[in-house]
Parts: C-alpha cells; sequence; structure tokens
C-alpha cells in the first residue's frame, strides 16, 4: 500500500501561528533527519486525517511530497486534540534505502479459531503484545506481521522466536535476547465456576445418599 502525503512548507512559526493554521484546517508539523536540514510542514488536516487513520500509515513507508518534491519519510511522532480527536502536530524521519530502520509493527493473529486450547479446552485469547519493534531496510518493512495460533493449547503461548518473519526483518527485543510473550490462551472464569457448579451440585445428592 502507498501512502503519498501533500505538505507545503510553514514559514510561520509559533503557537499562535500553529493555532491559526489549525483553524485554516491544516496540521503544523515537521520532517527531520537523512543528513539534511529540519524542515517545518503544514498539511491540510481531512487529507491527512484520512490516511492517519488507515493501520499501515503508522508502520510504512511514506511519500512525502513537499511542494513537489517527494521523499521517503516515517511516522515518528504525533499529537492529538485530547477532546476533539483531531491531530494538533505530525512528525515524520526521512529515510535511506541503504539505512536500516526501527519501526514497530503491529501483529495481526490467525487462526485464534481452530487453536486446541480454544476450540477443545475452551480457553480464550490474552494478548500480551499487540506490536514489535523490527529492524530492517526500508524496502523489507511488513505492513504487519502475522502470528499463527492454530496449534496453541490452553496455558500454552507463543514468542517472538516461533514467528515467522519476512526475508532481511529481525526483532529488536529477540536480538537484544528477550524472547518475549506474544500471545496465551487462557483458562476461561466461566469454566472454573462451571466445574464449581458441577461440585456443588453433587454434594447435596452425595449427602442424601
Amino acid at each position: 500500500m502507498s501512502i503519498e502525503i501533500n505538505a507545503v512548507k510553514r514559514d510561520v512559526k509559533g503557537t499562535g501561528a500553529s493555532r491559526r493554521l489549525r483553524r485554516a484546517g491544516n496540521v503544523p508539523g515537521v520532517v527531520y533527519g537523512g543528513g539534511k536540514d529540519a524542515v517545518n510542514l503544514e498539511i491540510n488536516h481531512k487529507e491527512l486525517f484520512l490516511q492517519f487513520r488507515h493501520e499501515a500509515f503508522h508502520a510504512s513507508i511514506l511519500n512525502l511530497n513537499l511542494d513537489g518534491k517527494k521523499e521517503s519519510v516515517l511516522l515518528r511522532d504525533y499529537q492529538m486534540h485530547p477532546v476533539r480527536n483531531t491531530i494538533q502536530h505530525i512528525d515524520f524521519q526521512r529515510v535511506s534505502a541503504t539505512e536500516k530502520i526501527h519501526v514497530k509493527v503491529p501483529f495481526h493473529f490467525m487462526n485464534a479459531e481452530i487453536a486446541p486450547g480454544i476450540k477443545l479446552g475452551g480457553g480464550i485469547v490474552a494478548h500480551v503484545l499487540t506490536e514489535a519493534e523490527v529492524s530492517c531496510l526500508p524496502k523489507d518493512l511488513p505492513e504487519f506481521i502475522e502470528v499463527d495460533l492454530a496449534n496453541l493449547e490452553i496455558g500454552h503461548s507463543v514468542h517472538l522466536s516461533q514467528i515467522k518473519l519476512p526475508k532481511g526483518v529481525e526483532f529488536v527485543q529477540l536480538a537484544h535476547g528477550n524472547d518475549a510473550a506474544v500471545a496465551s490462551i487462557a483458562k476461561t472464569r466461566g469454566g472454573v465456576s462451571d466445574d464449581a457448579a458441577e461440585g456443588a451440585a453433587e454434594t447435596p445428592a452425595a449427602a442424601a445418599e
């Protein structure tokens, strides 16, 4: 999925200028890195928000069209209005095709419905992590990472080392020796309550005997 952002240079800085920009329906921002000077931007809020709401916007190489000149960037930071759910400010970082980047990529959990721990054990999936930081070249960056739960038993977990990654991509945590759990299947409280209810139902009968 290719995402392009249209922006123009923003010459006026300061809190007052940013407030006026937002009232006019635009978002102040900045692009930096790549051995170049930082450039202040302004972007149409409506156009930006249409892209921003897609998951891929947060974990993909983006095409920034700045005054007709395009460059590859990553979303690095943003601020939202606490009440209006509008973007107040946004930061982008330039990327080089030959330098590895570190980006948090979301997990997509697959085949939970056929996992033995759910289908046979009546458990529920507990998502320990919903994303993880990866290291790779920009061309290898995945929009998401699939986590296959098809063989997961109740009480068991899937760890980073068990997840298949695309070629050229590695988990930053795993490279530092942290094989974190990503998801597990836990027994439901309902299951425990049902067992207890069965035991309670048997007690009067046993007493009667």
